[in-house]
């Protein structure tokens, strides 16, 4: 089992930033991939960005070129530095992963961009 806890959401304007950490209650080394999503008002959640044991990451188009996901092992942290917020990145934001057939998700962190 893990347990993860996502911190750092909060309300910020059109343009601006935030950054979002996952911790998690063990090594996140030996996680095979830790998943950031989000569900915004009325809608699916939806994958937004994901990053591979071995560091490799993958976006949502939409977050391309704005989002950086990294992951710190020493602190047992899973990051999301998040530029030039638009109003329709408003949503929950979850850390996500799987051990084994299982999948685990945090408590969830609101996000929300308006002037």
């Amino acid at each position: 089992q893990v347990q993860l806890v996502e911190s750092g959401g909060g309300l910020v304007q059109p343009g601006g930033s935030l950054r979002l950490s996952c911790a998690a209650s063990q090594r996140i080394s030996s996680l095979r991939a830790v998943g950031w999503y989000r569900q915004a008002p009325g809608k699916q959640r939806e994958s937004v960005a994901i990053i591979t044991a071995g560091g490799s990451a993958n976006y949502v188009d939409s977050v391309k070129g704005r989002f950086t996901v990294s992951r710190d092992n020493a602190k047992n942290t899973v990051l999301l530095q998040m530029n030039s917020l638009k109003p329709e990145d408003t949503g929950v934001y979850y850390c996500h992963v799987y051990i084994g057939a299982r999948e685990y998700w945090g408590q969830g962190t609101q996000v929300t961009v308006s002037s």
